[in-house]
């Protein structure tokens, strides 16, 4: 049976920080993070700045690129956002 990945302990906070330092509401971002393939709605940026979901990788690439930082900036916990 399969165990449970590792998950990144401060990826929640990194991606609210984003969208607040962006001014944006939850409405605002789940728009820019939505795609035709991938929608993302305002009940799920508030579910991975909780941490209770995990955002798929296109999603991780759309607030990367919204934020202009690299996506491992996002993922990994030695790496803290740039002021």
């Amino acid at each position: 049976m399969g165990s449970s990945r590792p998950q990144p302990r401060r990826l929640a906070s990194k991606l609210r920080a984003v969208r607040v330092r962006l001014g944006l509401t939850q409405q605002q971002m789940s728009e820019r993070l939505t795609t035709k393939r991938s929608p993302v709605y305002p009940g799920h940026v508030s579910e991975f700045e909780q941490g209770k979901r995990e955002p798929s990788l296109l999603a991780l690439l759309k607030y990367a690129r919204v934020a202009n930082v690299a996506v491992d900036v996002l993922i990994d916990d030695g790496l803290d956002l740039a002021d």
